[in-house]
């Protein structure tokens, strides 16, 4: 059962237009639908938005359980909304507070950058 604070695998788009499989953090689930808003991870790490995105890293308690192979970026900022038919499967999960924090820092960011 996929549920908010899973990382998982599903096809996202790429800075050239083609979807490749990638692990993406679950934030929300969406209604009416039951939807799950995501957001990416990537390595690339030189990609990071101070104070947005969050690096987990072998270091993190939360690392092994997340099921991430190196160091990678969350990003906040690449953001969908994806149906579970399109979720290949969970790879393990964040800690309940990183997911809070990172809630925290996206609902923050909502918030304070509206006109």
């Amino acid at each position: 059962m996929i549920q908010e604070g899973d990382l998982i695998l599903t096809p996202l788009p790429q800075a050239d237009g083609r979807l490749k499989n990638r692990p993406a953090l679950i934030l929300r689930k969406m209604p009416p639908y039951d939807d799950f808003l995501v957001c990416g991870i990537s390595t690339q790490l030189h990609r990071k938005v101070q104070d947005f995105d969050e690096i987990i890293s072998p270091f993190d308690d939360d690392f092994e359980s997340s099921g991430l192979l190196a160091e990678s970026l969350i990003r906040l900022g690449f953001l969908t909304v994806l149906p579970l038919s399109q979720i290949a499967g969970s790879i393990g999960a964040i800690s309940p507070k990183r997911h809070r924090r990172l809630l925290k820092a996206l609902s923050a960011y909502l918030i304070h950058n509206s006109s």
